[in-house]
């Protein structure tokens, strides 16, 4: 931590508990939390989405390379395409997808291969760099070897199929994946070396980097398939947000996948939005449920899981988050092409609850 920091890290401790609860309330009274999306930017999804009043969006990737759609004219562009339907364009994904590291469009970040690294680094500083002059404020990310584990879906509210994983189910085949073992300190040199270099260059163009949490969570040390999940813990992701103390350096907050880290969801993931809320490290939020626990659970319908979603959307709004609520995933139901009619449902309650705490909408 730097002198700045420390001081006024100290300043706030030193504050008496009325000062303390005042500046909450502060922090309250300017939340202005807004529904908003990821999943497709298309001239036909985004007159859907204003028509349901979702007016803040991640886009779709631009492209998986660095082609003309990542030049400040492209996406110009693709922001004042967005905005010509009353939207604003507050993120867009990077090539740094969750997908597994074989099918990874920037592998050798992840696998710590040089010089492949260094050129592949390189071009995502160039598009940071273009982002911000292009007036786009924020960049989502993955950090994953393994992508998104689950195992067979399980049934849920009205026959709707729940993704699920039950790590006892998980097939464990081949052993190793391509990247080979990753023990954590092999895993945190990987992403010191990427945030070394990256997060400068984030400040200088005034982008926001959101980093999603390995999801889901696996058992430490003992890993999966040899890969220890280092972001897939709550002190793992505090160790991460410390690396740089930098206001560009935060989390895609997923707090479906918080909660597949802990035990007691629906008793612990309340600090957890504190501990990141009040740090502002929070720059999006996916706002999903689960039922279930580390290592056994469903995701729901936000209304069917374990967590009070209602008390999990006040603290939001006590901790000053301003920035979108976002529907990740949705479960699926027979005849709901592409989950439609679910995300729409989801968009409706992430909005009414928005409303309910008096964060805006």
């Amino acid at each position: 931590m730097n002198r700045r920091a420390f001081v006024s890290s100290a300043g706030a401790l030193a504050l008496p508990p009325m000062a303390l609860a005042q500046k909450t309330r502060r922090a309250a009274a300017q939340a202005r939390m807004k529904a908003g999306t990821q999943h497709d930017s298309s001239d036909e999804a985004l007159r859907v989405l204003a028509a349901l009043g979702v007016h803040h969006i991640c886009s779709t990737l631009p492209s998986p390379r660095r082609d003309e759609h990542w030049s400040v004219e492209g996406l110009t562009r693709l922001r004042e395409r967005v905005e010509s339907f009353g939207i604003k364009l507050d993120m867009a994904p990077l090539p740094m997808s969750s997908n597994y590291i074989t099918s990874a469009e920037n592998p050798n970040i992840i696998l710590g291969k040089d010089p492949e690294r260094g050129r592949e680094i390189d071009g995502i500083c160039e598009m940071i760099r273009t982002a911000g002059r292009a007036g786009i404020p924020a960049l989502k990310y993955n950090f994953t070897v393994l992508g998104v584990v689950r195992t067979e879906p399980t049934s849920g509210r009205g026959g709707a199929s729940y993704s699920t994983f039950r790590y006892r189910e998980a097939k464990q085949e081949p052993p190793l994946t391509e990247a080979g073992p990753v023990n954590a300190d092999l895993f945190w040199e990987r992403i010191q070396y990427f945030l070394d270099r990256v997060i400068p260059v984030a400040e200088e163009a005034k982008v926001r980097m959101a980093c999603h949490p390995h999801d889901p969570a696996m058992p430490r040390v003992q890993g999966f398939r040899g890969v220890d999940r280092v972001l897939g813990s709550v002190e793992g992701l505090k160790r991460f947000i410390a690396i740089h103390p930098s206001p560009y350096h935060g989390l895609n907050f997923c707090q479906g996948t918080v909660c597949e880290m802990l035990q007691e969801p629906s008793r612990e993931i309340f600090d957890v939005i504190r501990y990141f809320g009040s740090r502002k490290k929070i720059f999006n939020v996916h706002f999903r449920n689960i039922k279930g626990r580390f290592l056994d659970f469903q995701e729901t319908f936000p209304d069917d899981g374990d967590v009070d979603m209602i008390r999990a959307m006040q603290v939001y709004k006590e901790v000053g988050y301003d920035g979108m609520m976002m529907p990740d995933h949705v479960p699926h139901i027979a005849g709901d092409a592409g989950g439609r009619q679910a995300f729409a449902y989801a968009f409706g309650y992430i909005r009414a609850l928005i409303q309910m705490v008096g964060g805006q909408g």
